[in-house]
């Protein structure tokens, strides 16, 4: 009974470690963690450089090698340490963690996919936590809640752009086709349209025709105005989530993996464990 109990407060306190930032051993494991990212990717860099990659290619690999067996062994604390080991897996941050992970072992039967270890830069998503900014970590919830609030708005926005998009190509293929300047079909013409309404203007298709040309005008002004909606949006429901009060701590349930929880919260709200273990 004694060893069931050892072994329950020996994954506890593994599960403190890993997943919140409260104590100074939490916040020392997140520091190391987040230096081995950054040199990670910064290894992933160099061996892209001809001059570097080929001179030194055995002491990056091997370094690499060493990374990706201290990635693993963490991988597998975190789906030790939580009870419910699914609820880590599924996550957000679990799909992150298993394909940062996984490259370089595939790079050993499919070449040309190492360099996809360089995914590990989402991990970074992890340094609100790990640094224990409070505010950032308030405003981050924050910003999440305004983009899940606002994406139906979005969404309904982006199909009108898509509708216009298409209309507007079709009808300078319409002026332009007969022209010989680049408006074959009509596909070709709707990439025009989102190319010069998003007003990036690569300039590989351009109208020759004084209505092509002021039809063209009259899109990459329409542009501008359709570039600030989504950001009114967003901002408007962020303005509305201000208003709501953000935890500001790194609590996570050791049983369901739940990291959303009041600041003054004794008890997970989603299964019940008692928080805060001693």
């Amino acid at each position: 009974m004694s060893k069931e109990k050892e072994l329950k407060n020996w994954k506890l306190k593994l599960h403190e470690v890993i997943y919140e930032a409260d104590t100074p051993a939490c916040k020392l494991f997140d520091v190391i963690l987040l230096f081995v990212i950054l040199l990670s990717i910064l290894l992933v860099m160099l061996e892209s450089v001809e001059g570097i990659g080929s001179k030194y290619s055995y002491i990056l690999d091997i370094s690499e090698w060493i990374i990706t067996v201290l990635f693993t062994i963490e991988y597998l604390a975190r789906i030790i340490s939580v009870k419910n080991p699914k609820t880590y897996i599924f996550s957000f941050y679990g799909i992150i963690d298993l394909l940062s992970t996984i490259p370089k072992y595939i790079s050993l039967f499919i070449l040309g996919t190492h360099s996809l270890v360089a995914i590990r830069a989402l991990r970074l998503l992890r340094v609100f936590r790990i640094l224990k900014l409070s505010r950032f970590i308030g405003e981050s919830a924050n910003f999440g809640k305004a983009l899940k609030r606002s994406r139906a708005k979005i969404s309904v926005f982006l199909s009108f752009v898509i509708v216009l998009c298409i209309i507007l190509g079709t009808v300078m293929y319409l002026v332009e086709s007969k022209e010989g300047s680049g408006f074959t079909s009509i596909p070709r013409s709707v990439y025009w349209a989102i190319v010069t309404l998003t007003t990036v203007g690569y300039g590989d298709i351009a109208p020759i025709t004084a209505l092509g040309q002021f039809i063209a005008s009259l899109i990459m002004i329409l542009g501008y105005g359709i570039i600030a909606i989504p950001t009114g949006i967003v901002t408007s429901e962020m303005t509305k989530s201000e208003k709501e009060l953000i935890p500001n701590n790194t609590q996570n349930c050791a049983n369901c993996n739940e990291a959303y929880h009041t600041d003054d919260a004794e008890f997970c709200h989603k299964c019940g464990l008692k928080l805060n273990h001693e």
